[in-house]
């Protein structure tokens, strides 16, 4: 099968190989990019000029979808603790960034996109971490040809 896009296929491979803890890391990244876009439209008085509120608006949606999809993916029966406070982290960043959206606070969508590089960084840590463990453990494993 051809590609027509090289770039979505790269991609689309990135995406289905990738770990959990990556695929998470993926998301956050997206949001994180996301809420930043949406924190541009506002001009240097802190205003978005008419022409941009439906820009930011697909932003702060697109945000909101893959916070969404976080909640989702939570493992609320072995999560325990750190699941339910994830979720409750989640259902607070939808709603600081629906009422951002109606009212066009800046400051709300900064709040949240500076919540969201934190967790963002917690993961790419324990992704590391992970990763880390992992790779300790292949010198054991040998291939002889």
């Amino acid at each position: 099968m051809a590609y027509n896009n090289p770039y979505a296929a790269y991609k689309q491979t990135g995406v289905k190989t990738a770990t959990q803890g990556k695929l998470v890391v993926m998301l956050y990244n997206e949001a994180v990019k996301q809420l930043n876009t949406a924190i541009n439209w506002f001009n240097s008085a802190g205003k978005v000029d008419p022409c941009h509120i439906e820009k930011l608006n697909k932003n702060i949606l697109k945000a909101q979808e893959i916070i969404t999809e976080l909640m989702v993916s939570l493992d609320m029966s072995s999560g325990e603790e750190i699941a339910k406070n994830l979720l409750a982290l989640y259902v607070y960043f939808n709603k600081e960034l629906m009422n951002a959206n109606m009212t066009l606070n800046k400051e709300k969508i900064q709040s949240v996109c500076k919540m969201m590089s934190e967790l963002r960084d917690s993961w790419v840590q324990a992704e590391a971490t992970t990763a880390t463990s992992v790779s300790d453990l292949s010198p054991a494993i040998s291939i002889t040809g």
